[in-house]
């Protein structure tokens, strides 16, 4: 992706956006390791964080809501985060075990074979696929969020910003977390509220369709139902923008214009269930971010074709992107480390037509579930390497010194 507008060091106005994608959100911590490594190299570890603005969505929300805990010492906060990332098991995320998928996904396979006239029993409804009630706890466990109103307070961190879908409503909502008074806004189909950000917020914006179930928040009193803030979210970008950022990275957990083609001629196989609902959760996850940062970088261009004094008087602003993706595919990663799974949760995703011997787009679904070591640590890696890659463009988006931040792309 193209490099930012304009060189300015970092500021109170520089904002981390992090997209969702359940297991792939591995990727995101390795980019965060790369930049803290290049910030110490760098010497540029003077201040907190270089990301005072924090948004995040799905998983992303989570690791946003991690940097943002610990915005008073940001190479502490991505060590902690990497620890989780690094020694995940499936358990921590949802029910793994053979009583736990057989209450969920079981019966909500059954069902989806044996016809929904069956549902009549209220008793038999299916809410998900899979139980993420595991995570809640985890979750509780590893994220202080009572910190948030002290450094909201002391300034180290500007804002924290997660979003969620309300099933009730049918809206997209950001739930934000600000020190002075920002007036929530408001667009077609979705809006800002200002909140204490709690637990159950990043639960619910974590809650993938269909495979977890969804989660009842209250605002300001009225209670509703909510999933994963993936849904439904047009523009991934405007939180930050609205939270008063000029400069974001955004690191996206898919390849850009990633496209398989078949040979001439050649029939595709009928796509299984899996292949679809990989389909679906990367139109969910992937779709509207590349869509919104290619809108971004027209409205940059646009701006810097008029001149400065009549730019001056409009309310539009350049916004200075530094963009990550990942340099390889991620379905073809889970592919590999499929046999990480537990058994019966393998099994669960082999009724769907999830196999170890099938094609990449196959393992699509996987590629959200697997909260295993050994695929969580590649993403990881994988997202080291692609930043250091790029660490002269990165040094250059911060105004940190080139010379000092050198790093091997493939140095551990």
């Amino acid at each position: 992706m193209p490099a930012s507008l304009h060189h300015a060091p970092e500021s109170t106005n520089t904002a981390i956006v992090l997209s969702g994608g359940g297991a792939r959100a591995a990727y995101q911590v390795g980019v965060l390791q790369a930049l803290s490594r290049l910030r110490q190299k760098a010497g540029a570890s003077h201040q907190p964080t270089p990301f005072p603005i924090a948004v995040g969505t799905s998983a992303g929300a989570i690791n946003a809501t991690a940097l943002a805990c610990g915005a008073d010492h940001f190479d502490t906060a991505v060590q902690r985060l990497s620890k989780v990332w690094r020694n995940f098991e499936t358990a921590q995320v949802y029910r793994a075990d053979s009583f736990g998928v057989m209450r969920s996904g079981a019966r909500w396979l059954t069902l989806l074979t044996l016809g929904w006239a069956l549902t009549r029993w209220h008793r038999t409804q299916p809410r998900s696929l899979l139980d993420n009630a595991p995570l809640h706890k985890l979750l509780q466990e590893t994220l202080p969020l009572e910190r948030l109103p002290e450094l909201l307070h002391s300034g180290q961190l500007a804002a924290l910003a997660v979003t969620a879908s309300s099933y009730t409503t049918g809206e997209h909502l950001t739930f934000y977390e600000t020190g002075p008074h920002l007036h929530p806004w408001s667009r077609s189909q979705r809006r800002a509220v200002q909140d204490r950000i709690r637990h159950e917020h990043l639960i619910a914006s974590s809650s993938i369709p269909f495979i977890f179930p969804p989660t009842e928040l209250s605002i300001h009193g009225e209670y509703g139902y909510f999933g994963d803030g993936a849904m439904r979210q047009t523009a991934p970008l405007a939180p930050a923008i609205h939270l008063g950022a000029k400069r974001i990275v955004v690191v996206g957990v898919g390849r850009s214009h990633e496209v398989s083609r078949l040979p001439t001629g050649q029939h595709a196989p009928y796509p299984s269930l899996a292949q679809v609902a990989g389909h679906a959760l990367s139109t969910i996850f992937l779709d509207a971010l590349s869509v919104d940062i290619e809108r971004a970088q027209r409205i940059n261009h646009t701006l810097s074709l008029i001149p400065a004094a009549e730019r001056a008087r409009s309310q539009l602003h350049p916004v200075d992107l530094l963009v990550f993706t990942p340099s390889q595919s991620l379905d073809a990663l889970a592919l590999a480390h499929l046999h990480e799974l537990p058994r019966p949760v393998r099994t669960l995703l082999g009724a769907t037509g999830v196999s170890e011997h099938g094609s990449a787009s196959s393992a699509a679904l996987a590629s959200y579930l697997l909260f295993e070591p050994g695929y969580t640590r590649r993403l990881m890696d994988l997202g080291r390497q692609d930043t250091l890659a790029r660490s002269a463009e990165v040094c250059h988006f911060f105004g940190w010194d080139e010379r000092s931040a050198q790093v091997a792309p493939h140095s551990p």
